[in-house]
C-alpha cells in the first residue's frame, strides 16, 4: 500500500489541545486545560493504562504530609482530576509522526498521526503538548561491556517486573548508583525477596539525604561501595557477577544474579526531533502551538515537580489559545 492509499484511508479529525503522554505532567496539564474550559482536551497514551512511572512505584513519598500517597495511589488521583475536569484519556494509542514535515498543516495547526486498536487516524489541534517523559539509559547506552546475560534491569523495568507483573527477579542483586530512584531501586528489590548485595556508585558519596544512606547501610546492612565504577557484566545466560573497579585501581567481582542500573536519564525527545522541534527547558518549543512539560524538558525530575510543571504549562497554552502570541525567543 502506498503512503498516498495509506493517508487516504486514515480518519481525520480535530481537537482543541491534544496532549502526548498520560503521566503526571501530561495529567495534570489536561486538567488544568480542561478546567479552565479549553475545549475539547485529549490525552494519548501508548500504555494500557495512565498515570505514568508512579503505576509501579508501590514506595510512598507521592503525597503530602498530611495526605501520604504511594506512587499508584498518586497515579489515581492525577487521572481522577483529568477525568473530573473534562479531559479524555485514550490508552494503546501510539503517535506515530507528525502529519506533515515541521508538525504542522496548511492551516498551521499541528497534526499527529496515530495508531490504535481502532485504526490510524491523524488529528488536528490548536496546540499540542509533548509530556512524554524521561527514561534511564540502559546498560547498552552506558558502554558497559561483558556478556548479554538475564538479569539486566533499569528501575523502570525492575518496578514494572516486580509491582505490575509478580514476577521473580532473583536473589541477589546489586544496585548501580546512589541517588533517590537507587535507593527506591533497592526497596524494590528487597520487596521482591531477593537481596541487595551492594550499590555501587563512582560519585564520592550518596546523592540522597544523609538519614536515607545512613538507614540503608546500618539498618538494612546494603553496603555502598563509593568511587566505584561497573567495568563488565558476567555470565552465560543467567548473570553470575559484575566486575568493578575501584578509584586506586583494585578490581574486584561482586556474585549476583542481578543487575539494576539506575539513574541517568535522557529525555524521550523521539517525537520532538521527528519534526525538527527544539525543547528546551521552558514551555514554549521552537515550534508554535507546540509545547513541552515535564521530564522532556527536564529529565528525573520527582514526579509531583512534573506535575506541577503540568500545570504551569496549561497554563501557558491558555495563554496561546487566548492571544496567539508567541515568545520570540522560542520562535525558530
Amino acid at each position: 500500500m502506498t503512503s498516498e492509499s495509506t493517508a487516504a484511508t486514515t480518519a481525520r479529525r480535530r481537537v482543541d489541545v491534544l496532549v502526548v503522554g498520560a503521566g503526571p505532567a501530561g495529567l495534570a496539564a489536561a486538567a488544568r486545560l480542561a478546567a479552565a474550559g479549553a475545549g475539547r482536551v485529549e490525552v494519548l497514551e501508548r500504555e494500557a493504562r495512565p498515570g505514568g512511572v508512579p503505576r509501579h512505584c508501590a514506595h510512598g513519598g507521592f503525597g503530602t504530609w498530611t495526605r501520604p500517597l504511594t506512587g499508584p495511589g498518586y497515579a489515581r488521583l492525577l487521572c481522577g482530576a483529568a477525568e473530573r475536569a473534562g479531559a479524555v484519556i485514550r490508552t494503546n494509542v501510539t503517535v506515530l509522526h507528525w502529519a506533515v514535515p515541521a508538525g504542522a498543516t496548511a492551516q498551521g495547526s499541528p497534526a499527529l498521526t496515530t495508531v490504535s486498536p481502532g485504526g490510524a487516524e491523524t488529528i488536528e489541534a490548536r496546540a499540542v503538548v509533548l509530556a512524554t517523559g524521561a527514561r534511564e539509559r540502559p546498560r547498552t547506552a552506558r558502554l558497559v561491556p561483558g556478556t548479554r546475560p538475564t538479569g539486566v534491569y533499569t528501575t523502570g523495568e525492575l518496578q514494572q517486573a516486580v509491582h505490575l507483573f509478580g514476577q521473580h527477579i532473583g536473589t541477589r542483586a546489586v544496585v548501580v548508583g546512589a541517588g533517590d530512584v537507587s535507593y527506591a531501586a533497592a526497596g524494590t528489590v528487597r520487596a521482591s525477596g531477593a537481596r541487595v548485595v551492594a550499590q555501587v556508585t563512582d560519585a564520592p558519596r550518596a546523592a540522597t539525604t544523609p538519614a536515607r544512606a545512613q538507614w540503608a547501610r546500618l539498618r538494612l546492612g546494603i553496603p555502598l561501595l563509593t568511587d566505584t565504577t561497573v567495568m563488565e557484566l558476567l555470565g552465560c545466560g543467567r548473570l553470575s557477577g559484575v566486575r568493578v573497579r575501584h578509584r586506586d585501581g583494585r578490581t574486584a567481582v561482586l556474585p549476583c544474579d542481578t543487575v539494576v542500573f539506575t539513574g541517568d536519564f535522557v529525555a524521550e525527545n523521539e517525537l520532538a526531533r521527528r519534526g525538527g522541534i527544539t525543547v528546551s527547558t521552558g514551555p514554549h518549543t521552537s515550534r508554535p502551538g507546540v509545547f513541552a512539560a515535564g521530564g522532556l524538558c527536564d529529565p528525573g525530575r520527582r514526579a509531583p515537580a512534573a506535575a506541577e510543571n503540568g500545570t504551569a504549562t496549561g497554563s501557558a497554552v491558555l495563554r496561546w489559545l487566548a492571544e496567539a502570541r508567541w515568545p520570540a525567543a522560542a520562535a525558530p
